[in-house]
């Protein structure tokens, strides 16, 4: 099973990819450094309740789909 962290940081590259803003961009949106943001996709960073909100937020997901399968 994959760690929540990684797994976390990989639906968030995902649907940024899929949705096509830069991590600059995204960053921008929810309000955070694009060096946050990168580390929260690489699975390096824990990510807060506040931060996976904004990242929702910023793609336009519920933040459920940030965690979800």
């Amino acid at each position: 099973m994959m760690d929540v962290v990684a797994f976390f940081g990989k639906n968030v590259r995902t649907l940024r990819e899929f949705a096509d803003p830069s991590q600059v961009e995204l960053a921008f949106r929810a309000g955070m450094k694009r060096t946050h943001l990168s580390d929260l996709e690489r699975g390096v960073r824990n990510p807060s309740v506040r931060a996976l909100g904004r990242l929702a937020d910023a793609l336009g997901v519920p933040p459920a789909r940030l965690l979800a399968n």
